[in-house]
């Protein structure tokens, strides 16, 4: 018996994107660290999202965040100090990778960070709905592939 994949229907053309975002996202491992919230944002005339990360004790220079291929990446990454002896050593000094996979259009609008708390803004506009029109050829499929064929 063989495997259905969840785009193989002939009527969804083009989705093999998507499910290569469907399978990143089920291998990505978390750990839950760091805690976050994603929250929506209410306006008019867009969708605006805000990620909260809780990072108490990372600084500004600790932080990176980066979007590579359709994902957003928060790396955390605090260096050692050789100069200090723990009696005690309760707050660890973790390293973290989150990843988050963003829709098509959805770009980053600002990041800020305040008393622990990261917080990043998404948005993504609303298009306006488009229709078109496609011109019908009289000349046959192989005057139609020719047209398309580099010369």
């Amino acid at each position: 018996m063989s495997r259905m994949a969840p785009f193989s229907s002939p009527l969804m053309l083009g989705f093999d994107e998507i499910e290569q975002l469907v399978e990143r996202i089920g291998k990505s491992q978390s750990d839950g660290y760091p805690p976050y919230n994603i929250e929506r944002i209410a306006t008019d005339s867009h969708l605006m999202l805000r990620i909260t990360l809780a990072v108490a004790g990372f600084s500004e220079n600790d932080l990176e965040i980066t979007v590579e291929a359709r994902q957003l990446h928060i790396r955390g990454r605090q260096g050692e100090e050789d100069n200090r002896e723990y009696l005690h050593r309760g707050i660890a000094m973790r390293q973290f990778h989150r990843a988050f996979v963003l829709a098509d259009g959805m770009d980053i609008a600002g990041a800020d960070l305040k008393d622990g708390i990261l917080g990043i803004d998404l948005v993504r506009h609303t298009p306006e709905p488009t229709a078109k029109r496609i011109d019908i050829s009289t000349q046959g499929r192989d005057a139609v592939t020719d047209r398309r064929r580099p010369t």
